[in-house]
């Protein structure tokens, strides 16, 4: 009974948060223009396009331009932690970080098979239809059935990341490391919750969505 109340709160409580963070958050502006100008660096690890040609490295094409915003802005005062990335992001002003989001949010996503086509079952069993026994919710609850995410909400698109980098993201998360889910923990909590087999499952599932 106590598992099933865990799992049922965090549903409640994912459907919570989109409602109140999408009438929180606008969605972002800029200039993609501006922004292809300004993405010259950013494309030495990401791609010229946003799409990286580096597995530990997140491709950026058709990422929110809310995520990309929050992401960069959580890199530049520190609550997100890379030592590339803070220093990148400590000399960007808000417009930089705008323009760069729109530029990459239209920039098309390169698409991916899966990383391990023997973890497909696993993989898309938690993605769709989470772990009831463990509380942990559908992945597409906030990130979609193709993983198109939910920009107003500031939840990314997972469509074709790369499963070594969504391997590292949700292990940085399982052990703290990572915290840009701010007070709410949703993410923390979530892979706190899946043993390592689990999250190489749904991490190889991931990078075939599209």
């Amino acid at each position: 009974m106590k598992t099933k109340f865990k799992f049922a709160a965090a549903a409640i409580t994912l459907s919570l948060l989109v409602a109140a963070q999408a009438s929180a958050d606008g969605l972002a502006g800029g200039s993609a223009g501006a922004g292809k100008d300004k993405a010259v660096s950013c494309g030495a690890c990401h791609g010229a396009d946003g799409n990286s040609v580096n597995p530990t490295w997140p491709s950026l094409a058709g990422q929110s331009s809310v995520y990309i915003v929050n992401q960069l802005k959580a890199f530049r005062k520190g609550s997100r932690s890379n030592v590339l990335m803070n220093a990148q992001a400590s000399s960007l002003t808000d417009e930089d970080m705008a323009d760069l989001a729109a530029y990459f949010s239209e920039q098309p996503a390169a698409p991916r098979a899966v990383a391990d086509a023997s973890l497909v079952d696993k993989g898309q069993a938690l993605y769709r239809g989470g772990n009831k026994k463990e509380g942990v919710p559908a992945c597409m609850a906030c990130h979609g059935p193709n993983g198109a995410g939910n920009p107003a909400a500031s939840y990314p698109s997972l469509s074709g990341q790369y499963a070594i980098y969504t391997t590292a993201q949700l292990k940085a998360y399982a052990n703290g490391e990572r915290k840009s889910d701010g007070a709410t923990r949703v993410m923390r909590d979530i892979a706190n919750s899946l043993d390592e087999d689990d999250i190489v499952a749904v991490a190889s599932y991931i990078q075939g969505l599209h």
